[in-house]
C-alpha cells in the first residue's frame, strides 16, 4: 500500500477486502471491450470499485448472441479465461432504464473506467456480490 492507502494500480484497501462480481464469459471480457453496463435480476445499493470476476461457466448462446448483435464487440475477442479476476471498474449506479445498447434489465449496474488486468488472478467466484481479500490484489 501507498502513503494514501492504495494498494498496487490503484485498488484501495478495504478492511473486509474489495468487492468483486462474478459475470460469466464472454459477458465479463466485454466490460474491458465496451459493454459499460451489467444486467441483473436484483437491485444494489452498492457504489464504488469493483473487482470482475470471470465465472468458471461460459454461456455459448451470449456469445452467439454477441456475434450477432455486436459484431464490432465481437471481433475484438483474442482470448477469454475462466475462474479468474480480470479487471475492476467503478459501479456508479444500479438503474431500471438506461440509454446504453448494452440494457436489457430489469437492472442494470452502471459501470465506468474499466481497467483489464494484465495477468488473471484465480480466484472461486460466488454469487452475487462477494470480498476479496486485500492480499490477492497486488498485482495485474
Amino acid at each position: 500500500m501507498d502513503k494514501d492507502g492504495q494498494m498496487l494500480m490503484g485498488i484501495q484497501g478495504r478492511e473486509n477486502g474489495m468487492k468483486a462480481i462474478s459475470i460469466k464469459q464472454p459477458w465479463a471480457i466485454t466490460i474491458f471491450r465496451g459493454k459499460d453496463i451489467e444486467n441483473r435480476t436484483k437491485p444494489s445499493k452498492y457504489r464504488g470499485p469493483l473487482l470482475i470476476h470471470a465465472s468458471l461457466r461460459s454461456d455459448r448462446e451470449g456469445r452467439a448472441f454477441i456475434e450477432k448483435t455486436f459484431p464490432d464487440v465481437y471481433r475484438k475477442f483474442d482470448f477469454y479465461v475462466l475462474g479468474c479476476i480480470i479487471g475492476k471498474v467503478a459501479m456508479v449506479d444500479c438503474v431500471t432504464d438506461h440509454p446504453s445498447r448494452w440494457f436489457f434489465g430489469p437492472y442494470g449496474y452502471v459501470f465506468e473506467n474499466p481497467v483489464l488486468f494484465r495477468k488473471p488472478i484465480p480466484y472461486k467466484g460466488k454469487l452475487g456480490l462477494f470480498n476479496i481479500p486485500d492480499n490477492l490484489i497486488v498485482e495485474a
